[in-house]
């Protein structure tokens, strides 16, 4: 296999990061903290890398990528910009561990939003922005793999939203640099409206911005440690429920709607999906709040609030969910697997796969029934072909596996059950907040020993990367001629 294609990119995209780290020095310059210093050094470090690699890889001829090689370049991408992006937490003022950077990069970058920071407002405010920013490239990141590289690589039934002028693997970059462009000034143009609003309704800038960043990634960084309940404002958990459900729709809709298509996103039935489930399980959740002896007007707003963001996988929280008893914790444990849309910042099994896996069930229903009777399985109004079908099953089937595998090693490394149980949904589906008294909505994942941090770190990289995507290339044939 040839690495200098891969390489190259890598490199790229080391040089690209270490940019980005310039935005949280200049704050930190700005609001006269030291640790403008260690923005300088990371960026000094994290650019000497990638312009090195860059350079020596560096050819007149076009790139070619293959399969494989996207494969590598779609893992190594989360990987490296993971570890450089642990460099500030490492040398900042918060003296954090390199296992504990890393897992703050790792979950910034995946946009799953677990921390292990206590007290958040002791950070400094490059810092903050720095998480905010992780989960920003993070999720636009993942909204172009998602469009142009998954489908081609046949990955989990992501083949369903496979252009048809872009079939072939070798096309992955131009693909990728063509949908890049036009995403990302819509996300920077939602990003800035959903700031603008947050301030509007309250907040002062730097928390606007930051938020507005880490809502339409779905990442849930907040720059409070009591998360969104900080600021207790309706206004604001409103602006922040939209912001979660625009993060959790298909992208390429927002395209659409930019050249006059407004219609495709009525249209398509996983949307319609998406927010009949949504509905459903804050309805459910208020009659539960309201069974409890809580008024109405304050069901309907924790309800809304920390429904949406489990089943977005955002992670923000307004009140402790964990004390809502055994029915609530149980739905919201369920609902963390869901997601989002394909194509969206969200993670999780996501929508349109319980979609043909409801089709599949169908169409076995039928053929019981009538034997002889040709009957297919249908999404958005045509035939899934097998190939899909086996995809969707496959992904479905090691998710679950990887969910049960996941929770067994946290188990061996001393956590308790529950915490055990709901680390490895949250890690694996992006959610953020875990269940119980550790990991819940009050708590954090500092006191976790380090062997769970660097399981639930694997199980984030694995569950952001639609799992076959990690698992391909532990397969020892991958690496052979």
């Amino acid at each position: 296999m040839q690495l200098s294609p891969v390489l190259n990119i890598l490199g790229l995209l080391a040089t690209i990061l270490a940019a980005a780290m310039l935005i949280p020095m200049g704050v930190d310059l700005y609001a006269g903290s030291d640790d403008w210093q260690v923005f300088a050094l990371s960026a000094l470090l994290t650019g000497f890398v990638g312009v090195s690699v860059w350079l020596a890889t560096n050819q007149r001829d076009a790139l070619d990528l293959g399969l494989r090689q996207a494969f590598l370049l779609t893992n190594g991408s989360w990987v490296m910009i993971s570890i450089f992006g642990a460099l500030p937490f490492m040398f900042s003022e918060l003296d954090l561990s390199f296992t504990d950077s890393v897992f703050e990069s790792v979950s910034g970058i995946t946009t799953t939003g677990s921390t292990i920071l206590v007290e958040i407002e002791q950070a400094s405010h490059g810092i903050l922005i720095w998480r905010a920013l992780l989960q920003w490239l993070g999720g636009v990141g993942i909204v172009v793999m998602a469009m142009a590289v998954l489908p081609m690589l046949s990955v989990g039934g992501m083949q369903l939203f496979r252009t048809e002028s872009y079939e072939r693997a070798e096309n992955v970059v131009p693909r990728a640099t063509q949908l890049a462009g036009g995403i990302g000034l819509v996300y920077t143009g939602l990003t800035a409206l959903w700031a603008v609003m947050l301030a509007l309704a309250g907040m002062d800038m730097f928390d606007a911005v930051a938020h507005s960043m880490t809502t339409l990634a779905t990442g849930g960084y907040s720059t409070r440690t009591a998360s969104i309940g900080a600021f207790d404002s309706v206004a604001v958990e409103w602006i922040i429920i939209t912001g979660m459900i625009v993060g959790s729709l298909p992208f390429a809709h927002y395209l659409a709607m930019v050249r006059g298509g407004w219609r495709s996103l009525l249209n398509d039935p996983q949307v319609r999906w998406f927010l009949i489930l949504a509905v459903g399980l804050v309805l459910l959740l208020i009659w539960h709040l309201m069974q409890t002896g809580l008024g109405f007007g304050e069901a309907v707003r924790q309800a809304s609030f920390n429904g949406v963001s489990i089943m977005t996988g955002t992670g923000y929280v307004s009140a402790n969910f964990s004390a809502w008893g055994g029915f609530a914790t149980t739905i919201l444990l369920i609902v963390m697997f869901i997601g989002g849309c394909g194509g969206s910042t969200t993670c999780g099994i996501k929508v349109f796969r319980l979609q043909v896996l409801a089709s599949t069930a169908k169409v076995q229903i039928s053929r019981l029934l009538r034997p002889h009777a040709v009957v297919l399985a249908y999404y958005n109004k045509r035939p899934v072909s097998v190939e899909v079908m086996d995809s969707v099953m496959g992904f479905f089937y090691l998710f679950i596996l990887g969910f049960v595998l996941i929770a067994i090693m946290l188990g061996m490394a001393g956590l308790d059950f529950v915490t055990a149980l709901s680390g490895a949904a949250t890690s694996i589906s992006n959610v953020g907040p875990g269940l119980g008294e550790v990991i819940g909505a009050d708590g954090n994942f500092s006191t976790l020993p380090d062997s769970a941090k660097w399981i639930m770190s694997f199980a984030m990289l694995l569950g952001r990367l639609e799992i076959f995507t990690v698992l391909v290339m532990l397969n020892p044939a991958f690496w052979q001629r």
